[in-house]
């Protein structure tokens, strides 16, 4: 734990910096909203485990949820509010984390990648915090940062277990901590909620963004073809029950309303993370209250 001033000065910080980012989007026209934080059942996702509560579950995201609203007719919205993981903890990891999300219509994954360096700059500036350097933002993808560091192509021969050992060991402690950078492109096995390339589906529109080494923000042009989505939800529940993890029920209420979501990107950011960044620490206990 830091010194009490050092703490004092995190958290004072955390606060102006989560008013920056609510000023940010209030100017850009975005609606702030609020959706549960206990859901029926939470999005099937291969390797997120949600946290019981009652006869539902803690959100993991409020992604199907913010997706809903979109199908309703709503443009520009988003959202800072808390999110539980199970068995997430340690330096980086709480199983209670706070999330920004954001969805806009009209766009995809480099539209918000647009904003998401707008939205930094913006902050940095509310912040006075200029020598952070967010001029130069490097853009890798996924298959050459794979091909030059771990020797293989996850597009052309995917291994999902060395897909992800490497990631871990091999991709993320070779990248920048010089400047922010955008891992892009991913699998379209890893692709989650995110839309295929529709020139090579064995791309996934999502991208990551590492500060400082460390994974900040994913984001996707949305998928919105309600077959595909209850496929790859079906798909991980099978590979969830083999590894004799918990398969939830699938959201029908989102699947339903998928058909009249129309195109959109959208992000989860993490605000505890993103903290760290502005705050100079390496551990996310810093930069949370209790």
């Amino acid at each position: 734990m830091p010194n009490t001033d050092r703490r004092k000065g995190m958290l004072e910080l955390r606060s102006r910096l989560t008013w920056a980012v609510r000023r940010f989007f209030h100017l850009a026209g975005y609606l702030e909203i609020d959706t549960p934080v206990r859901v029926p059942t939470p999005a099937m996702e291969l390797y997120i485990n949600a946290e019981p509560s009652g006869e539902g579950f803690l959100r993991t995201s409020p992604e199907l949820h913010m997706k809903r609203l979109l199908a309703a007719g709503h443009e520009k919205i988003f959202q800072i509010g808390p999110c539980f993981r199970a068995g997430e903890a340690g330096t980086h990891h709480r199983p209670e984390f706070t999330l920004l999300e954001w969805y806009r219509t009209g766009t995809d994954a480099a539209g918000i990648l647009e904003e998401t360096k707008a939205l930094l700059h913006f902050v940095a500036g509310e912040l006075h915090l200029r020598e952070k350097d967010l001029s130069a933002w490097e853009i890798l993808e996924v298959a050459e940062a794979f091909e030059h560091h771990a020797g293989w192509n996850p597009l052309r021969d995917f291994d999902a277990d060395r897909f992800d050992q490497d990631l871990v060991d091999k991709i993320e402690p070779a990248l920048s901590r010089e400047h922010p950078v955008v891992l892009q492109h991913y699998p379209a096995e890893r692709g989650a909620l995110a839309r295929l390339k529709p020139a090579d589906p064995r791309v996934a529109e999502r991208w990551e963004l590492y500060l400082d080494g460390l994974e900040i923000a994913n984001a996707y042009s949305e998928l919105t073809d309600t077959d595909e989505q209850r496929r790859r939800f079906a798909s991980w529940g099978r590979e969830r029950a083999l590894m004799g993890k918990e398969v939830y029920d699938l959201d029908e209420d989102f699947l339903a309303a998928l058909p009249h979501m129309p195109e959109a990107g959208g992000i989860a950011l993490g605000m505890d993370r993103l903290t760290m960044f502005f705050c100079d620490t390496d551990d996310i206990h810093d930069v949370i209250a209790f």
